[in-house]
């Protein structure tokens, strides 16, 4: 017992030095190490598994740092990190110099650094790598990386939530490490980090750590944070609030949207008030995104427009403000996201304002979005079955065979590759042999808590009760309670308050109604269709609303109602959008062709006919529609095929040589616009322009 006891002092004191140097050179001389920081540290240099469950703020990167510098110090491998994102693994590559280490990252932005990189671990002059799950799955970096890797000192998983099942944020390749977990010798360190678990999560996460796992869970509720709801305002609305908000909101701070679309529009009518922000998403450049981290960082931008592609580990402690325009799908999700404001202020503000029309849809889709389906699997994996193992079949050839969406085939064979059932052999896909299941409980349990938490967000967004309350509940925090100090408690909203300024919400209704949404033509037939090569003759194309745009709900909710003569909105709406769209011609249409429809006749031939009237234009009926409607959720081929079948060309129509405006009222593929064309390019038609109502994503 003696000797236990002295070993326990040993190890305390060791984290204690290494703590205390690593605080000194993060947050200065003063700072002194929590309790559950020793504890974490001390653990980890002796061999054992943490799981830290702490808030945002907390210090859970000080933790694997000082055990980093304790663990090489006594002659041990360098620390693995897995980081879920680029801007995450930035900061740490950062605050890992910042303490004396040597960090480097390999991630999807810096490819050509991969070979430094790796002879660097081979002559061990590398203390941290950083890597994201997905690199797990890069047979190049499996290659050589993981083998170098196979003494790490100490293995670091941050935002762990995300390897369980029930984490808000659940990706696949997670669940890789899972495997490598079990590769590493028994006795090797491992942390699992998060400030976002319940207590289902955190009890997964700790299985999968192992029996004897160390879980040191704190309070996670923020004082700093001023919590607040604005229910109750239109699409139009929500873009005025925030205009004004940014007059009054301290600081900067992130203004987060669940859509691509929202983050340009809403940041583009920001600046157009006078604000310095930027739109932070999915598809901004590696190097841009950098740029707009430093430029917020520095307080060079009141605000970042961002998706979720902005969120775990970037560190600002000083951020002033985060608003949510529309509710994510849990209040996990939006704690995780909220936590970022006020680590290092006194007082910071959370608004959510939410959008009760489309985030229940949004909701309901990324509950089922991961979720396989059984039947596409089974076609999928008889397909591979097939294939050799050194040959493989690409995606597009899956596509095409199996008649499955390039998004959903893609997310299924991301799934059967975790499960062990698919494996990449180069650019394609080749079977394992090994049996897969579908585990139908497993997954109804998931949809199932996914919707449940859904339930709480409305909970939340209805503001029926205190806010920061529902959150900590929602995180299955002991120490839940009443805060008092957000609207709920208080009755106080931010500036602009309940409603905003009936001029703001005219100049964000001016601003939306004038945004562009041009449809991309589609450049190449698709792989098993009946025809092939390059698509020629089907100009960029125009829609008068995209999405849930919220400058046309009402044009939006015409055409998604039955079938009439278009209405006065819809018909002043296509005349807006074709009025601005001319200025971009070469030449003015020769006439208007209507897409014949088999659910909207009226309103569709209604719509061209009325463009035809103002422009003073021919109607042309060239095209003709027989058999069933298409399904929706197919491959390109299999629709394009179907088209090609059921979609022709009438003979006796007269097309002129010119241009031609062809109308539809709803698009989401675009294939049904861009076989239109390409008949009425056989028939001699010139260019083809498409116009729509609303493009759906």
């Amino acid at each position: 017992m003696t000797v236990n006891v002295r070993q326990q002092a040993d190890g305390d004191a060791t984290a204690a030095v290494h703590l205390g140097r690593v605080l000194a050179a993060m947050a200065g001389p003063a700072a002194l190490p929590r309790d559950d920081q020793v504890e974490a540290v001390a653990a980890l240099v002796d061999g054992r598994r943490v799981l830290l469950v702490q808030r945002t703020g907390w210090g859970k990167s000080a933790v694997y740092w000082a055990a980093t510098g304790a663990l090489r110090e006594a002659g041990r491998g360098p620390t693995l990190v897995i980081s879920p994102l680029l801007a995450l693994m930035r900061d740490q590559v950062s605050a890992a110099e910042r303490v004396g280490l040597r960090a480097a990252t390999v991630n999807s932005a810096n490819v050509d650094d991969w070979q430094q990189v790796f002879e660097a671990l081979a002559a061990d002059e590398v203390d941290v790598l950083l890597v994201s799950p997905e690199r797990l799955a890069n047979p190049r970096f499996a290659d050589r990386a993981l083998p170098l890797l196979a003494d790490a000192g100490l293995l670091v998983i941050d935002e762990a939530h995300c390897i369980s099942d029930w984490g808000f944020d659940f990706r696949p390749d997670y669940q890789r490490l899972t495997r490598l977990l079990a590769a590493m010798t028994q006795g090797s360190p491992v942390l699992a980090t998060t400030a976002t678990a319940n207590q289902r999560v955190t009890e997964d996460v700790a299985a999968q750590l192992g029996e004897d796992t160390l879980v040191l869970r704190g309070p996670l509720a923020r004082a700093s944070l001023r919590l607040a709801v604005v229910p109750g305002l239109d699409g139009v609305e929500r873009f005025a609030w925030v205009g004004e908000a940014m007059t009054a909101l301290p600081g900067s701070g992130i203004v987060y949207v669940l859509t691509k679309d929202q983050a340009t529009s809403l940041s583009d009518y920001l600046r157009l008030q006078g604000h310095d922000v930027a739109a932070y998403t999915g598809d901004t450049d590696p190097q841009e995104r950098a740029r707009i981290e430093a430029a917020l960082r520095d307080n060079r931008l009141k605000a970042v427009v961002a998706t979720s592609a902005l969120g775990m580990g970037y560190d600002k402690p000083d951020l002033g403000f985060c608003v949510h325009v529309g509710s994510p799908d849990s209040p996990v999700a939006y704690y995780q996201q909220v936590g970022r404001a006020g680590r290092a202020l006194e007082e910071a503000v959370g608004v959510l304002v939410p959008a009760a029309e489309s985030d229940p849809r949004i909701w309901e889709y990324f509950a089922t979005a991961t979720i396989p389906d059984p039947d596409a699997a089974r076609r999928v994996l008889a397909l591979l079955s097939a294939v050799a193992p050194s040959e493989g079949l690409t995606v597009p050839a899956i596509e095409a065979e199996t008649g499955l969406r390039r998004g959903r085939l893609e997310a299924l064979l991301k799934t059967l590759r975790v499960d062990g059932a698919v494996e990449r052999v180069g650019s394609g896909w080749v079977g394992t042999g090994h049996a897969w299941h579908y585990d139908a409980d497993k997954y109804d349990r998931i949809v199932g808590a996914r919707r449940a938490e859904a339930d709480l967000m409305r909970t939340y967004a209805a503001g029926a009760r205190c806010l920061m309350q529902v959150l900590t509940e929602a995180l299955d925090d002991a120490s839940a309670g009443a805060c008092g100090r957000c609207s709920v408690c208080t009755g106080e909203l931010p500036a602009p308050g309940l409603r905003p300024d009936p001029a703001a919400i005219a100049a964000a209704r001016r601003h939306l109604r004038s945004l562009p949404h041009v449809l991309t033509p589609r450049k190449q037939w698709p792989s098993g269709s009946a025809r092939r090569g390059r698509i020629a003759g089907i100009a960029p194309g125009r829609a008068v609303a995209f999405a849930d745009d919220p400058g046309w709900q009402s044009v939006i909710d015409e055409l998604a109602g039955p079938d009439a003569e278009p209405g006065q909105d819809l018909r002043e709406a296509l005349v807006d959008v074709l009025r601005r769209w001319a200025a971009e011609w070469d030449e003015r249409p020769a006439a208007v062709v209507a897409v014949p429809s088999r659910s909207r006749p009226l309103r569709v031939r209604g719509m061209a006919r009325h463009l035809a009237e103002v422009g003073r234009l021919p109607l042309v009926d060239a095209l003709r529609v027989s058999g069933r409607p298409p399904d929706h959720d197919v491959a390109s081929a299999t629709r394009v095929r179907h088209l090609l079948e059921t979609l022709g060309l009438d003979p006796a129509a007269a097309l002129p040589a010119g241009p031609v405006l062809l109308v539809d009222d709803i698009a989401r593929t675009c294939w049904t616009l861009t076989v239109g064309a390409a008949l009425l390019r056989d028939g001699g038609a010139g260019p083809v322009l498409p116009l729509v109502g609303h493009r759906r994503p």
